[in-house]
């Protein structure tokens, strides 16, 4: 099987083409999914249901990562379980804003503090079923499961939950640091899912989404890839009517309804999350900053000053959105 450069050489082995035959204008032409009739309401309501329960944050145990002062607390999520998380907070003072960090499909097992300023606080959720917090608390961990549990009912579909829940991790951050403008980061699961919670959450003043997953599902669908999304598209081939399901929970419909300011660093090849996905994420967002990556997922001649070029712009992005 032969790859456009450099993906022939960076990746000879790779069992398929993680560009998808798609050039760079290709995705860039990439459009988000319409949204389906009622699909603001149902949000709305959701957002509603969750202010009304009270995260009740408990902090369980403290130590220190790189002389911050980290905290491991317990909070509510939306439908009653008890969610672990952790808190970092600022390295002097009080802090001046709040990041929340979500995390790819593989869960968290410590905080990443590069795209937080020291002079922030951040809460660090790991979503419902996920290790190493919340390992099968609210939902199967495996991801083959995990990205399936309750597709047949909107109101109790997982990534809904999941989404849901991000609301209660800020309300526990707010509720141990105080009221701040809040700032969200999330990659690959993350991206995804903050893409469907953000613009209901008036809190939020702008966000980082890196290789986000759960874009346009028409796209999405219609390969395969190595991420959650193959699941999703082989129980799709079996029961076609949870492709209504999918509708309430695609992360490029959702985007279009945040008025906030959201950096979308998208790749151009990606196994895991494919690229047009990504892109129609970034398609669907009203006041949007796009870095485009080489690839996602993946390591590649000169990954780490991408990468360290990337925070450097989502930490610049951060600083505009909190200075309105």
């Amino acid at each position: 099987m032969t790859f456009p450069a450099p993906y022939d050489t960076w990746f000879p082995d790779a069992a398929f083409d993680g560009s998808y035959g798609r050039s760079e204008a290709d995705l860039r032409a990439v459009h988000p999914v319409p949204a389906p009739p009622g699909f603001a309401d149902r949000w709305r309501r959701w957002r509603r249901e969750a202010a009304a329960v009270d995260a009740a944050p408990v902090v369980l145990s403290a130590t220190e990562a790189q002389g911050r002062r980290v905290t491991v607390v317990e909070h509510s999520g939306v439908d009653g379980v008890r969610l672990r998380a952790w808190v970092v907070h600022p390295r002097y003072g009080a802090p001046r804003a709040g990041v929340v960090h979500g995390h790819g499909y593989g869960g968290r097992d410590a905080v990443d503090l590069a795209r937080v300023p020291e002079d922030v606080a951040a809460v660090y959720p790991v979503a419902r079923g996920l290790g190493t917090l919340n390992a099968g608390i609210g939902a199967p961990e495996p991801t083959s499961e995990h990205v399936l549990a309750g597709i047949d009912d909107p109101e109790r579909y997982a990534l809904g939950l999941c989404a849901r829940d991000l609301w209660l991790a800020a309300d526990a951050l707010v509720a141990l640091v105080g009221e701040l403008p809040l700032y969200y980061v999330g990659e690959s699961f993350g991206g995804g899912i903050g893409a469907l919670a953000l613009p209901w959450d008036d809190r939020f003043v702008g966000a980082t989404l890196v290789v986000p997953s759960f874009g346009q599902y028409d796209e999405r669908l219609a390969v395969p890839c190595l991420g959650s999304g193959e699941a999703v598209r082989q129980h799709v081939r079996r029961h076609p009517e949870a492709r209504e399901v999918l509708r309430w929970f695609d992360a490029s419909t959702s985007i279009g309804y945040a008025g906030l300011p959201v950096r979308v660093e998208a790749a151009l090849w990606d196994q895991y999350v494919p690229p047009q996905g990504q892109f129609a994420v970034a398609a669907g967002a009203r006041l949007l900053d796009l870095a485009v990556l080489p690839a996602g997922h993946a390591e590649y001649p000169g990954w780490q000053d991408v990468t360290a070029d990337a925070i450097r712009g989502g930490r610049a992005h951060l600083e505009r959105a909190l200075a309105g």
